[in-house]
């Protein structure tokens, strides 16, 4: 689980709400299930007519890819790749078929098998390069529903307000309960503009951002798997894979980079 995107959203609602508070705001006067109704299923309702099943069945899977942190280490693989570099230059291409029927990474498996099978390396590229347009396409549809939500959103809260109003300027009998019926009425604004920008879009950003790593990782494997097929020394495979790798961790820092190839040279 990934705890910056939950911690985003948790703080976001917080400064939200603790700011309305500070400001002499009742908690309760943000909770209003009438205008919850109206914005959050006009919503849903919304980006329903606007996708097919099939499309809306990917909500789960987006969710999913949204808030789960990716597992791959990139420096790990990197090892992978100059030990199998290592055994297929000493022992053959198919003495590596056990370590890798057995590889969690579907991507980085289908892509050795076929170096295994003798196929040709411009069509293994080919296949594999679908491959990462199948994925960045599907991730785009992951993104599309939540964008498409952040859209709706803010107008089902203004139409909620204005159906609110219509309520209040039609029972004007009572004039003291003009003021908090306004201000119950502009609730569903509020519900329709931090729904918005603060879940569906952040979300659909996450998504993005998640696809590109994602891409970035599968193009790196790419590389990896048509060095090995192409026979390429290992320790010239650890220097290609080492200037594609980007690391946006600011805990690894050049020293420890550098220090892990030291080590690496060592053990071989």
């Amino acid at each position: 689980m990934d705890m910056t995107t939950i911690f985003g959203l948790l703080a976001g609602l917080a400064a939200l709400i603790s700011g309305f508070l500070l400001e002499g705001g009742q908690l309760g006067g943000l909770f209003k299930a009438t205008a919850a109704l109206i914005v959050f299923g006009g919503t849903f309702a919304a980006v329903a007519v606007s996708f097919p099943m099939s499309r809306l069945r990917m909500i789960p899977k987006a969710l999913q890819f949204a808030f789960t942190k990716p597992q791959h280490d990139a420096y790990e693989m990197m090892d992978e790749f100059t030990k199998f570099a290592s055994i297929t230059r000493r022992h053959g291409m198919l003495a590596i078929e056990k370590h890798v029927s057995a590889h969690p990474d579907d991507f980085m498996r289908e892509g050795l098998m076929m170096v295994m099978d003798g196929t040709d390396p411009a069509l293994i590229r080919q296949i594999l390069e679908l491959e990462m347009d199948v994925a960045e396409q599907r991730h785009e549809g992951y993104a599309k529903l939540f964008e498409s939500a952040g859209g709706y959103a803010p107008t089902m809260g203004i139409i909620g307000t204005v159906m609110g109003l219509i309520h209040v300027l039609g029972n004007l009998t009572d004039p003291g309960t003009l003021g908090p019926s306004i201000a119950i009425a502009f609730t569903a604004t509020l519900y329709g503009v931090v729904s918005a920008n603060l879940i569906y879009l952040p979300i659909a950003t996450k998504i993005n951002t998640r696809s590109e790593d994602e891409i970035q990782h599968m193009e790196f494997m790419m590389h990896g798997i048509l060095a090995i097929q192409a026979g390429e020394p290992p320790h010239v495979i650890r220097k290609k894979l080492d200037a594609l790798l980007l690391t946006d961790d600011p805990s690894v820092t050049l020293m420890q980079l550098k220090k892990k190839a030291v080590e690496h040279e060592i053990q071989e």
